[in-house]
């Protein structure tokens, strides 16, 4: 009996989205899905049935963060991830082979394993594909990702110098001075991915219960992506991600590498964007066929202020926003918005929306409420974008879906030029 199962009930008339639902051990969810980022076993700053709350039915905790601390047998003999953490639902967990990447300046990549600095106590750790589908059969999440080689997309001398990259990127740019190949290197993560990806499934020991997805690579080049996804999808497994897009690159490059792969994989399988992104990357990667993503934008930028909304992101340390009276989106439902909306549990006589006022107050004054209720209204505010998607896959109704949602048709407003890059986090 497999552990997963994918239907798809709608599909777009003018494009390749779809409309579908994913069963599994812990229960289904959507699609198109976001899935909130739960690195540490923690959707960071929010309780796991405030996060059920905003509309959310499957989550992501990390195998390498989980690795390191507290250790997958601490885990297992605690019954597992979900019982860890508190949340029933589906849980995905990345292999780790993104934090592989971020931790460029720090390891070593061979044919058979990763090689890194303990981010805990500076401890060697050797990952290889079996290790990290040995822990991910302890951690117990219904879906697991198969260990790959995640390069640069593009050459790293012509890296936008950003995010939590810089030092990685510069360490690149150093190798790149003597000597760097980069079509070389896409070409040795293929292989690596290919060979791993088949001692990964090897390794799996509870299919029963858990679906193991495949990763495909090859950076910006469509051939390579091409030679790559032909391999991957030769070994049958119930899912398929894009790996290596949104690590460097800008939008119309991630537009075009997901318009060309996502159509391309099975078309009964789920396919699944990995650490993407923005409102106007998820939509594109959903015309393209795209069933799943996963971003730590809801709560990394709720943790600093940053509030999303369909005309675009709200600072709010902003001083405009001192004596702003108005909730942070009117059109919003979530706790912070609309306390008594959307089914959220409030004590008789709860007050009304909290202000843009008062949450710039609580930022100004370093109170974790602030981070907490930005934080749910971020979360909230994709999983109404999803639930609106869905609609216009129904539907075919874009240009509705424009007027409703004009963030997601112009660029992201945040690091202007970039997109979605946005993985687990350290």
């Amino acid at each position: 009996m497999s552990a997963l199962r994918f239907e798809i009930v709608a599909r777009s008339a003018s494009c390749h989205a779809r409309v579908g639902r994913v069963t599994t051990a812990h229960g289904a969810f959507d699609t198109p899905a976001f899935m909130p980022v739960g690195t540490r076993g923690t959707v960071k700053g929010v309780l796991p049935n405030l996060v059920s709350a905003t509309g959310a039915q499957v989550v992501l905790g990390n195998t390498l963060h989980l690795l390191l601390r507290p250790g997958p047998d601490v885990v297992a003999r605690l019954g597992g991830l979900h019982a860890f953490m508190g949340w029933p639902g589906p849980i995905l967990t990345d292999s780790g082979g993104y934090q592989a990447y971020s931790l460029a300046d720090t390891n070593r990549v061979t044919d058979d394993s990763v090689v890194f600095k303990s981010i805990v106590d500076g401890a060697l750790v050797e990952l290889t594909p079996e290790r990290a589908i040995d822990v991910q059969n302890k951690l117990g999440a219904d879906i697991i990702m198969a260990l790959d080689d995640c390069p640069p997309s593009v050459d790293p001398a012509t890296m936008n110098q950003s995010r939590q990259r810089i030092d990685a990127q510069r360490a690149a740019a150093d190798r790149g001075r003597r000597g760097y190949d980069h079509g070389r290197r896409l070409d040795v993560a293929n292989e690596r991915t290919i060979r791993w990806l088949e001692r990964c499934k090897k390794a799996h020991a509870r299919e029963g219960e858990q679906s193991l997805f495949g990763i495909v690579q090859g950076g910006t080049d469509l051939l390579r992506r091409d030679w790559c996804l032909e391999r991957v999808c030769a070994v049958d497994l119930p899912g398929y991600a894009i790996g290596g897009v949104a690590v460097g690159e800008g939008f119309d490059e991630i537009v075009r590498v997901v318009e060309h792969a996502a159509p391309r994989l099975p078309v009964d399988k789920p396919r699944y964007l990995m650490g993407v992104g923005y409102e106007r990357d998820l939509l594109a990667a959903v015309r393209a066929g795209v069933d799943m993503f996963d971003c730590v934008l809801p709560t990394r930028n709720g943790r600093n202020a940053v509030a999303f909304t369909p005309e675009g992101p709200l600072r709010l340390r902003n001083a405009r926003f001192a004596e702003d009276p108005g909730p942070i989106d009117p059109s919003c439902d979530c706790l912070a918005c609309r306390p008594g909306g959307h089914g959220w549990a409030l004590p008789p006589g709860g007050g009304g929306a909290f202000s843009r006022a008062y949450l710039r107050h609580l930022f100004m004054a370093e109170e974790m409420l602030g981070p907490i209720l930005v934080s749910i209204h971020n979360l909230r505010h994709f999983q109404r974008l999803m639930l609106d998607i869905r609609a216009a896959i129904r539907d075919d109704a874009w240009s509705a879906l424009a007027r409703r949602w004009p963030v997601a048709a112009r660029p992201a407003g945040l690091d202007s030029g970039q997109s979605g890059d946005e993985r687990p986090e350290t």
